[in-house]
């Protein structure tokens, strides 16, 4: 099964309601852009989907949502990390029972050595038969820090690659060598991250310009890389605008802009005033992007 994992498939921002439960016709609406763009699947509740700070009973919905509304051959990675691994598990079945296409998960967030996060992710990939994709994050895991690590948790069994979220591609294009599956995960080097040897990408931007990562994919399995790198440009212009502000109340402010109302973060996590959205309008208007760029997925 993990030949099948390739391609875009946007990190979701979940769509939450007043009460702070699902909005299962926003994240329907949203899942009907994201295919119709052309995107290979989608990476439901991860850090980008609000996982970590989400209800379990209201993760267990927005898996199945996301499974009801893919089309055939889609994709659709459950992240089920949580702060023990009892829950982590917990998810982990129910997504596999449910018919993910395969599960994946953060290390478990706090000061934990590498033997116990490999002791994690070993007890997860034995708790079903779906295909696991480990997280290399440093930023939010130092513990996994030296490629060695990061190939010891590939081998363990049931784990069949993962998501790199990180700028050293060189790393990056080590592990491609051992041959596992690998999803670039920073959004502004994607076209560089295919170029050596990413099977696809994970991303948060996804969200908003669903076609233009398609088409920088396709540009890149034809080897047009000057028509990669044109596009990466656009990719990079609107992620350099959003990190003026707060990246997660950002995307989902502009997500309602495009016409899909998508509620608010959650806390802990801070959104982003209305004098800090009126700014980033204008910032993004002022270079190109509208609410017509993004109802429309983006540039091809």
């Amino acid at each position: 099964m993990s030949s099948q994992l390739h391609g875009i498939l946007p990190a979701l921002v979940t769509p939450f309601d007043s009460d702070g439960g699902l909005d299962t016709g926003a994240m329907e609406k949203l899942l009907v852009r994201i295919y119709d763009s052309g995107a290979h699947g989608v990476y439901v509740c991860g850090q980008t989907g609000e996982g970590l700070v989400t209800p379990a009973a209201v993760r267990r919905q927005a898996c199945e949502v996301a499974l009801r509304n893919a089309p055939a051959g889609a994709q659709t990675v459950i992240h089920v990390g949580a702060a023990g691994t009892a829950e982590s598990v917990t998810l982990a079945r129910h997504a596999a029972k449910a018919g993910a296409t395969a599960i994946s998960s953060l290390p478990p967030a706090g000061a934990y050595s590498f033997e116990e996060i490999h002791g994690y992710y070993s007890d997860l990939a034995a708790a079903t038969d779906a295909p696991l994709l480990v997280y290399f994050f440093p930023e939010l895991s130092p513990s996994i820090r030296t490629l060695d690590q990061i190939l010891a948790l590939c081998r363990i069994p049931g784990v069949v690659g993962l998501k790199f979220t990180d700028f050293d591609l060189y790393r990056l294009g080590e592990i491609r060598r051992e041959g596992h599956v690998l999803f670039n995960g920073r959004d502004e080097v994607l076209a560089a991250g295919l170029y050596m040897g990413a099977n696809g990408g994970i991303g948060s931007f996804y969200n908003l310009i669903p076609r233009t990562f398609v088409a920088i994919h396709a540009a890149a399995v034809r080897g047009d890389w000057a028509n990669a790198r044109r596009l990466q440009d656009t990719v990079n212009r609107l992620i350099r605008i959003t990190l003026g502000y707060p990246m997660m109340g950002a995307l989902k402010k502009m997500l309602g802009w495009s016409g899909i109302e998508v509620g608010e973060v959650l806390k802990p996590r801070g959104g982003i005033s209305e004098e800090q959205w009126s700014r980033l309008q204008a910032e993004l208007v002022a270079d190109g992007f509208t609410a017509e760029t993004f109802a429309g997925g983006g540039e091809a």
